[in-house]
């Protein structure tokens, strides 16, 4: 029998299930939910009040221990300011990876250990399998794709691995709520959390111009061969692909294609103009393999909801990929996560430069 396990319990319907099922496999579990913002938080939002009651009364319900650890100064570092920082600079981050990264499988774990727990279970949809005849941890797709979470998880290393649990990643969302309609919990028919949550407006640019308390100047739309369009209003306001939104009256549709935070332009072009067959990644994290200095044919996604595609991946030094794709893909975007697959089995991934 396994020693005690924390359960990271955000009050959602995924966690609650994975904490009953936890319960399921025998020893000691206890409830841990992270308090990340000091501010009222909406109610379609991870980390609102409500969503620590909920958790707290799932944990009661299950006759578990429950704890809340303030982790707000941490997210507000770790998090946020790097969340705004990529957006001044032009890039357009996922900080659901930043925070799985910092919070959930570094303090997190750290906060297990302090209360005796060896291993976290959370509620994400993926699994995780150990492969004897290599001696290594494998991240697996959840078996439901259409609510695999294996993306955001590239981050976790061999350690990380070896005391994690996911018990949803066989089951799809209808088999736990099903389960968390028989067990009559609060939340069963809870819905999924929705955009960011500390973003309470849905405007990133307003957040950002809140919470940086500056003003982005005005600057040119230029096209691919620097000829003025018009006017944007600041760079913090667009992101690679966008058409919408533009406030341009232009021949034809026009995508930004890029943006030169150095001239402060916003370069539009053309919808083929944001094609490219190759990328480079850094803040790489390979979780089987030391190195791939040696090409290899993967299965690259480089957005979250994006499908697969067939890819050549070498790694060119201590933190830098190149990836090269059998067929152009729209909109690479720097600041945006690049992860590979072995067919059903993360190998890794990278932060698109």
């Amino acid at each position: 029998m396994h020693g005690k396990t924390m359960i990271a319990m955000s009050g959602g319907v995924d966690s609650a299930v994975a904490a009953y099922l936890t319960l399921q496999e025998g020893g000691a579990c206890m409830g841990g939910t992270m308090k990340l913002l000091n501010h009222t938080v909406a109610e379609n939002s991870c980390g609102s009040l409500s969503d620590i009651q909920s958790a707290r009364m799932i944990a009661e319900q299950l006759g578990m221990e429950f704890r809340v650890f303030d982790m707000s100064d941490s997210f507000q570092q770790e998090v946020i300011a790097q969340f705004v920082q990529a957006y001044c600079s032009g890039k357009t981050p996922n900080p659901c990876i930043l925070c799985n990264r910092s919070m959930k499988f570094d303090r997190l774990y750290s906060c297990a250990k302090d209360c005796g727990c060896e291993r976290l279970a959370t509620g994400h949809y993926a699994r995780v399998v150990y492969d004897a005849t290599r001696g290594k941890y494998r991240l697996l797709c959840a078996l439901d794709q259409t609510k695999d979470q294996s993306y955001v998880l590239y981050n976790l290393t061999q350690e990380q691995l070896a005391r994690t649990l996911f018990p949803l990643g066989e089951l799809n969302k209808a088999q736990v709520r099903e389960i968390a309609r028989e067990l009559g919990f609060c939340n069963a028919e809870k819905p999924d959390s929705q955009d960011i949550c500390f973003v309470q407006s849905g405007c990133y640019a307003d957040f950002i111009a809140e919470y940086t308390k500056r003003e982005f100047p005005h600057g040119d739309f230029v096209d691919t061969d620097g000829n003025v369009l018009g006017e944007h209003r600041g760079i913090i306001r667009y992101t690679i692909g966008q058409r919408k939104g533009l406030g341009l009256a232009l021949p034809h549709p026009m995508y930004v294609v890029r943006i030169d935070t150095e001239a402060n332009q916003v370069v539009l072009g053309k919808e083929e103009e944001l094609f490219a067959h190759a990328l480079t990644a850094h803040r790489i994290n390979l979780i089987e393999d030391d190195d791939m200095t040696q090409p290899r044919r993967l299965l690259a996604k480089a957005r979250y909801r994006q499908p697969a595609q067939w890819a050549t991946v070498v790694q060119t030094d201590d933190d830098t990929l190149k990836i090269v794709f059998d067929q152009p893909q729209r909109a690479l975007t720097p600041g945006q996560s690049v992860v590979l697959y072995d067919g059903e089995a993360v190998i890794g991934g990278g932060e698109i430069e």
